[in-house]
């Protein structure tokens, strides 16, 4: 059973901090910055990719450190994903994040997560995102791509008249649900026909 707790964070208010510059680091950095594109990134490792090196030189929020991970690195970070190819390594930081209280990833361990990177589908300003509780990043992918082409382009459109509609209503919070709930029932009844 998947009880994950499905949440959107504002990545742009917090500062997250990547551990790892090889591949997954990589991998890691760039889904950040694909869904935050104002996130603030502090990345560190003894070794950096080339490609992790271009993406901090186009995005003044990224600061790379070249070194190994010292646990004053946590000062000031919100959240925290690790990207080491050394496992022993990756459990000693993510105690040591769960001591100050910092969420954690630890990449392709299931177990130390407090938190996965979901696959995304986005279509405007619709961001739907897809959990499969760790056991198949995969089938998330798959599905991601299933969702991207079912649902229609001009999703935008009908989402900034759903918006421009609830500014107008008046009345009170109930009232403003329930006149939104019948505006959009018609999209339910398609899919049921």
């Amino acid at each position: 059973m998947n009880n994950l707790f499905p949440i959107f964070l504002k990545l742009e208010n917090l500062h997250t901090l990547i551990i790892g510059g090889g591949y997954v680091g990589l991998e890691k950095i760039t889904a950040v910055l694909d869904n935050s594109p104002e996130a603030t990134i502090t990345l560190i490792s003894p070794e950096i990719r080339n490609e992790i090196r271009e993406i901090a030189l186009t995005n003044p929020r990224v600061l790379l450190i070249e070194r190994k991970f010292e646990e004053d690195d946590f000062f000031e970070k919100d959240l925290v994903i690790v990207a080491t190819n050394d496992k022993e390594e990756n459990k000693r930081i993510k105690g040591l994040a769960r001591l100050r209280h910092i969420l954690c990833n630890v990449a392709d361990t299931p177990p130390l997560c407090d938190f996965y990177l979901s696959s995304v589908v986005r279509k405007g300003n619709l961001k739907v995102a897809i959990s499969t509780n760790g056991m198949s990043p995969t089938m998330a992918k798959r599905l991601k791509e299933v969702l991207t082409e079912a649902l229609p382009d001009n999703l935008e459109t009908a989402m900034e008249q759903l918006k421009a509609v609830r500014d107008m209503l008046k009345g009170d919070f109930a009232y403003k649900v329930d006149e939104l709930n019948r505006i959009t029932s018609v999209l339910v009844e398609k899919a049921e026909k």
